[in-house]
C-alpha cells in the first residue's frame, strides 16, 4: 500500500503500539495519539481511493494533497521510529518486550522530563499538520474523486489489430499454424474423432505488446469459414457482461436486433445464447480477459453440444489462461523476423538495405526491443520521420519521450492498462524495480528481502514475510510485467528481468510519484526534483563528492541502492539519518573499503545491508548497534571475519556469508529468527548450534577440500543432519562437501521437514538412505546426491516421489544403473543428470525434457553406446547433453550412436557434446 498511502500502513500499527504497548505515555499525549490514529485511518482510506484513479485523470489540487499527505506520513513515521529506537534499539535481548527489564527501561525513559516534552511537542505539531490536510481534504472534495468517464471510454488502441491488412503481418505464419494445430487436433488416433468433436478452449498468453490479439485474429480469419457461427469480442479490464453477451449474440445471429437484445438482462442473454448455439459448430474469440470471475460467467453461455466448437481467449494473466484446456505461450519474434518487421515498418522493405544505412545502430535498437512487436513498431515509427544520422540519439532515449507520436501514445496506453490493474501493494513492488538498470538480472531472493525491508510486504497468518513476498513476485510474473529467469528444465525461477519498455514506464511513473530518484545509466532523465527524496538509486557512476550532512535530500533518504559504482569518498554514509536499506551491488571501493563504512553503526533504522559482489575487507564493530537489521548479505565480498557484535543482531532473518570466510561463528545459535542461512564452512560447534534456528527455511553450507581436515566428515555431516531434524520449516538444504565419503552404516535415518522441496547433498553415500522416501518427503521436487551403488529398488523409490522435477544421480563410472522402468514412475521429472548410462524402457520418465550424461571410462562409454538408442522411449525429450571423459575412439563411437538416436527421434532434439 505504500505507493498509495506513503508510510501510513506501517505508521498506524506503530501508533497503536505506542497506545496499547508498554510505553508509559502521559494521559494527554495518549489521547492525542488515539485521536491521531482515528483521523489517519480515515485519511488512509481516502488516499487508497485516490490511487485507484490514473494520475493523468486526477485534479492537480487532489494530486498535490495526496503528495503532501504521503510526505507527512513519512515524517511522522520517522519521529515514531526515532523514539522506538531510543527505547528498544540499544537492548540486545531478543525477547525484550516480555521482560521486566524492558518495562523498567521504558518507565525510566519516559519519566525524564525532557523526553516527555519532546514527545508531547512532536505529537502537537503532527496534530496541527494532520488537521490542515483534513481541512484540505474536505475543501478539495477528495472523497468525491472518480475516474473520468470521458477518458475511461476512449477507444482501445488494440482495436487496430482487428482490422490490419494481412499483408502487414510479419512472422505470423508459424505461430498461427501452431495455434490452429493445437486448437483443431487433440488426442491419439483411437480417440481423435471424439476429441475433435468436444468443445475445446485454447488461451493465448503473453505480456502486453506481444501481439496476442493480432495472432488470435489471424487464426480467426483463416478458420471462421469452417464454422456455422463465429464471433470475435473484446472484454477489457472492467467488462460489462451484458455488452459482451450482446456483442456475441449480434455476431453469431445476424438476424438479431440490437434493440431487442438490449432489453434483456445478463441471465436472459445467457439463456438466449445457449439456445441459439445448441447443436451448432461455433468459433468464438474472447479477447483480453483480465479476471477469472467474469470469464467463468461468460462460459455459462457457451454450450458444448459435441459439435466440434472452439473458443480462443487472450490474456496477460496466467491464472486466467490456466482456466483453458490448453495454453499457448506467445513467443517473442526471432531476430530475423524482428528485422523484417522493423524494415517493413520503415518502408525500406526486405533485402533493400544499402551500405549507407545504419545497420549497426539498427541492430542495437532491435536488441533493445527484445522481439516485442509493439516495441519494434513504436520505435520504427519514431525513426521513420528522422534522418538516419539521428538514430543514435533515438537509441539513447528509447521509450515514451515523443508523446506526439500516435504509436508511442498507443504503446503507453497498452502498458498502463496492466499497471493500473495492479493492486496498490503490487504497484509499489513493480515501481521499486526502477532502481535497477536496463537488462539487469535481478535475483529473486535479494529483491524479495528488499521488499520486506521496505515494508511493502505485510505478514499474513501462517505465512512468513518472505513467502508472502514470493507470492507478490509470482503474481507480477503471472501478470506478464516481469520476465522470469529460470534454470532450464528445473522449474526454478531464480531471477527476473524487466523489458526495456516496461522499465521506461515504471521509471516515468516513479518520477511522477516521487517514488525513486535515479542517477546515472540511461534513466537520468527520470530523476525528480531533489526535495523529499526517499529512495536513491545510483547506476554506474563515480561517487566522488563529500555529502553535506545538512542536505535534506540525504538526511531523509530511506533506501540507498548503488549498482556498479566507484566509491571514492571515504565517509559517504555520514549524511544519512533514517536509512532503512543500504544495498551496494558490484561496486568498487577506492582504497580500503572499511573506511567508507565507518559511519555504518549510526544507521540505527537499517533493516537491509547488502554488499553483493562488492570487494570490501571488513565491517566496523559498531554494526552490532543495528538492532533492527533483518538482512545481512555479504555474498561474494572479501570479508573473512565478522565482528563479534553481529551475534547481537537478534532480528536477522537472512545471513549470507562469502566463500573464503574463516571467522568465528559460535554465536550463530543466538539468531533464532533466521529464515535463510548460507555458511562458507561448518564446524562441529556450528553443526550443533543449527538446531536452535527453528525458523530456518533455507540452509546452505560449504566444506572445501582443505576445510576442517582434522574432523571426520561423517561425524560432522551426521551432527549437522541431527540438528536439521529440529528445523521443521526447512524447504531447501544445500550441502557442498566436495563429494566426500560419508558413513551412515549405523544410522537409522533422519526425519526432516515434510516441507522440504530441494535437497542437494554433495556428499558420497554407500547406498540410498532409508530416510529418503516419498512418504516422509512428499513435496521433494529437486534431489542431488552421489551413491556408491545403485540397486533396482533405489530407482523404484526415487520414481515414487510425486513432485520430483529434477534428479541428479552421481555414481562411480563403473557403476551399472538398472533399467529405468515405466509404470507411472517419475511422473513430473523434467531433468535427469547421471554419471552412468542406463536404458529407458517404454513408459519411463514420461515428462523428461533434458537428460545429461557424464561419461567417464571405457566401460561406461561402451554401455552408453548401447543404451543411448533408448531415448526413443522419451516422448517429451528436448535436449541431450553429454560430457565425454574417455578415449577418443570410445567417444567417437558414442557420438555416432547419439546422433543416430537423435535422427530417428520424432522430436527436434538439441544436442550438446
Amino acid at each position: 500500500m505504500e505507493l498509495a498511502t506513503g508510510a501510513m500502513s506501517s505508521l498506524l500499527p506503530k501508533l497503536a503500539e505506542l497506545v496499547e504497548g508498554e510505553y508509559k505515555l502521559q494521559i494527554g499525549v495518549k489521547k492525542d495519539v488515539e485521536s491521531l490514529s482515528r483521523e489517519l485511518e480515515s485519511i488512509e482510506v481516502a488516499l487508497a481511493k485516490v490511487a485507484e484513479v490514473p494520475l493523468d485523470q486526477l485534479d492537480k489540487q487532489v494530486r498535490l494533497w495526496a503528495k503532501n499527505v504521503k510526505q507527512l506520513s513519512y515524517g511522522m513515521e520517522d519521529i515514531v521510529d526515532s523514539f522506538m529506537v531510543r527505547v528498544e534499539g540499544s537492548e540486545p535481548d531478543a525477547d525484550l518486550k516480555r521482560s521486566k527489564r524492558f518495562r523498567k527501561k521504558i518507565a525510566n525513559f519516559f519519566k525524564k522530563g525532557k523526553t516527555r516534552h519532546q514527545i508531547a511537542d512532536k505529537i502537537q505539531d503532527i496534530k496541527v499538520r494532520v488537521k490542515e490536510v483534513a481541512d484540505l481534504r474536505e475543501k478539495y472534495k477528495v472523497d468525491d474523486v472518480r475516474a473520468n468517464p470521458a477518458v475511461t471510454n476512449t477507444v482501445d488502441p488494440r482495436i487496430i489489430a482487428l482490422f490490419k491488412d494481412q499483408k502487414e503481418l510479419v512472422g505470423i505464419e508459424e505461430p498461427r499454424n501452431e495455434v490452429i494445430k493445437r486448437l483443431m487436433m487433440e488426442g491419439d488416433d483411437d480417440g481423435l474423432l471424439n476429441s475433435r468433436m468436444q468443445l475445446k478452449i485454447l488461451s493465448i498468453f503473453g505480456f502486453g505488446g506481444l501481439g496476442k490479439t493480432t495472432l488470435a485474429k489471424a487464426v480467426y480469419d483463416l478458420q471462421q469459414s469452417n464454422f456455422v457461427c463465429k464471433a470475435f469480442v473484446s472484454v477489457g479490464q472492467n467488462p460489462s457482461l451484458k455488452k459482451v453477451f450482446m456483442d456475441i449474440l449480434l455476431q453469431v445471429d445476424e438476424a438479431e436486433s440490437s434493440s431487442n437484445a438490449s432489453m434483456l438482462n445478463e441471465e436472459q442473454l445467457i439463456r438466449k445464447l445457449r439456445r441459439f448455439l445448441e447443436n451448432k459448430r461455433y468459433l468464438i474469440v474472447i479477447d483480453d480477459i483480465w479476471d477469472k470471475f467474469p470469464w467463468n460467467i461468460m462460459k455459462c453461455a457457451l454450450i458444448d453440444s459435441n459439435c466440434g466448437s472452439r473458443i480462443i481467449t487472450t490474456t496477460r494473466i496466467f491464472k486466467v489462461a490456466e482456466e483453458a484446456d490448453d495454453v499457448y505461450k506467445q513467443k517473442k519474434l526471432s531476430s530475423g523476423t524482428s528485422k523484417e518487421l522493423f524494415y517493413t515498418r520503415l518502408s525500406i522493405g526486405k533485402c533493400k538495405i544499402t551500405s549507407g544505412q545504419p545497420i549497426e545502430i539498427s541492430e542495437k535498437i532491435l536488441q533493445k526491443c527484445g522481439g516485442v512487436p509493439l516495441a519494434i513498431i513504436t520505435i520504427a515509427s519514431l525513426l521513420a520521420s528522422k534522418p538516419w544520422e539521428d538514430w543514435s540519439e533515438v537509441y539513447d532515449s528509447i521509450g515514451f519521450r515523443d508523446g506526439a507520436n500516435i504509436h508511442v501514445e498507443n504503446t503507453r496506453k497498452i502498458l498502463l492498462y496492466s499497471y493500473y490493474d495492479l493492486p496498490c501493494y503490487l504497484r509499489a513492488c513493480l515501481l521499486h524495480l526502477s532502481i535497477y538498470p536496463e537488462d539487469h538480472e535481478i535475483r529473486k531472493d535479494t529483491l524479495i528481502w528488499k521488499w520486506v525491508a521496505e515494508g511493502f510486504v505485510h505478514e499474513k497468518p501462517g505465512m512468513g514475510l518472505f513467502e508472502q513476498g514470493e507470492r507478490y513476485f509470482n503474481e507480477l510474473i503471472n501478470r506478464s510485467l516481469i520476465q522470469p529467469v529460470e534454470e532450464p528444465y528445473k522449474s526454478i525461477i531464480y531471477a527476473c528481468r524487466v523489458h526495456d519498455l516496461v522499465l521506461d514506464m515504471i521509471c516515468r511513473l516513479s518520477k511522477e510519484e516521487n517514488f525513486v530518484t535515479i542517477h546515472g545509466s540511461s534513466n537520468t532523465e527520470h530523476q525528480p526534483s531533489q526535495s523529499n527524496v526517499r529512495r536513491l538509486a545510483l547506476q554506474n557512476i563515480a561517487m566522488d563528492e563529500e555529502p553535506n550532512s545538512d542536505n535534506t535530500e540525504i538526511r531523509q533518504v530511506r533506501s540507498f541502492n548503488a549498482i556498479m559504482c566507484d566509491v571514492k569518498r571515504r565517509s559517504f554514509l555520514s549524511g544519512f539519518q533514517g536509512l532503512r536499506i543500504l544495498s551496494m551491488e558490484r561496486c568498487t571501493f577506492i582504497n580500503d573499503g572499511s573506511c567508507h563504512l565507518e559511519n555504518l553503526g549510526r544507521l540505527l533504522q537499517l533493516r537491509y545491508l547488502g554488499l553483493l559482489e562488492t570487494r570490501i575487507t571488513e565491517l566496523p564493530e559498531e554494526i552490532g548497534n543495528l538492532r533492527f537489521l533483518q538482512v545481512l548479505d555479504l555474498w561474494d565480498t572479501g570479508i573473512k571475519e565478522l565482528p563479534e557484535s553481529v551475534g547481537q543482531l537478534r532480528r536477522l532473518k537472512c545471513l549470507r556469508l562469502s566463500r573464503g570466510f574463516k571467522g568465528a561463528l559460535g554465536w550463530i545459535g543466538n539468531l533464532v529468527l533466521l529464515e535463510e542461512l548460507f555458511l562458507p564452512y561448518v564446524s562441529l560447534e556450528i553443526a550443533k548450534e543449527l538446531g536452535k534456528l527453528t525458523e530456518l527455511r533455507e540452509y546452505g553450507a560449504l566444506l572445501g577440500e582443505s576445510d576442517d581436515a582434522l574432523v571426520d566428515t561423517s561425524i560432522l555431516f551426521n551432527n549437522m543432519m541431527e540438528s536439521l531434524e529440529h528445523l521443521q520449516k526447512l524447504q531447501a538444504i544445500q550441502v557442498f562437501f566436495s563429494w566426500r565419503r560419508v558413513d551412515q552404516a549405523n544410522r537409522e535415518g533422519y526425519v526432516l521437514s515434510r516441507h522440504l522441496r530441494r535437497l542437494n547433498l554433495q556428499v558420497t553415500i554407500e547406498k540410498l538412505p532409508a530416510w529418503i522416501i516419498s512418504s516422509s518427503l512428499p513435496n521433494l521436487s529437486h534431489l542431488t546426491m552421489a551413491l556408491v551403488a545403485v540397486e533396482a529398488q533405489d530407482m523404484e523409490v526415487l520414481g515414487s516421489f510425486p513432485e520430483l522435477v529434477s534428479l541428479s544421480l552421481l555414481t562411480d563410472p563403473d557403476v551399472i544403473i538398472p533399467d529405468i522402468m515405466g509404470g507411472g514412475a517419475y511422473p513430473k521429472l523434467r531433468y535427469y543428470s547421471t554419471t552412468a548410462s542406463a536404458r529407458f524402457l517404454q513408459g519411463a520418465m514420461p515428462s523428461l525434457e533434458c537428460v545429461q550424461y557424464y561419461i567417464g571410462g571405457e566401460r561406461n562409454g561402451a554401455k552408453f553406446e548401447r543404451d543411448i538408442a533408448s531415448i526413443g522411449n522419451l516422448p517429451c525429450l528436448d535436449r541431450v547433453q553429454v560430457f565425454f571423459d574417455c578415449a577418443s575412439g570410445t567417444r567417437e563411437k558414442g557420438e555416432a550412436a547419439l546422433r543416430q538416436a537423435v535422427e530417428v527421434h520424432p522430436n527436434n532434439i538439441r544436442v550438446e557434446i
